[in-house]
């Protein structure tokens, strides 16, 4: 089975916004990614080391996380560039809370913050149900 869930390319786009922890995040590393949010990538030293963590970074989340049908690189380019629509969370199927966010701007943004620390389990939640 193909375990590649994510995707280097992706990584080094969000990379390019590092200092604010966009690729970490993508990767499952919510803590180090807000620790990035407010430093400003550790003071951008943080963010040039991770331009050659990038590929470790990647391996790890390929073999955490489940494939499926519900493709991590779409999502997670939804919810950067569009999470206040919610249209990631429609691409997921989750129709009630897509609406709830396209209504109120991401829930006021909190639904966004919270997206960002657990999108990557609730694809592979989704996508083990399709995997049984």
């Amino acid at each position: 089975m193909d375990r590649n869930t994510h995707s280097k390319t992706i990584g080094y786009i969000l990379w390019i916004f590092g200092f604010l922890g966009s690729h970490r995040f993508y990767y499952g590393k919510p803590i180090s990614g807000t620790i990035y949010f407010f430093t400003l990538g550790l003071l951008g030293i943080g963010w040039i080391i991770d331009l050659f963590l990038i590929p470790s970074m990647d391996r790890e989340a390929d073999l955490k996380y489940i494939p499926g049908p519900i493709d991590y690189n779409i999502t997670w380019i939804l919810l950067t560039f569009t999470g206040y629509l919610g249209l990631h969370r429609f691409y997921m199927r989750k129709w009630i809370s897509g609406l709830l966010y396209l209504l109120t701007a991401g829930l006021f943004g909190l639904g966004i913050i919270y997206d960002f620390w657990t999108l990557n389990e609730q694809i592979s939640e989704i996508n083990s149900k399709y995997s049984s």
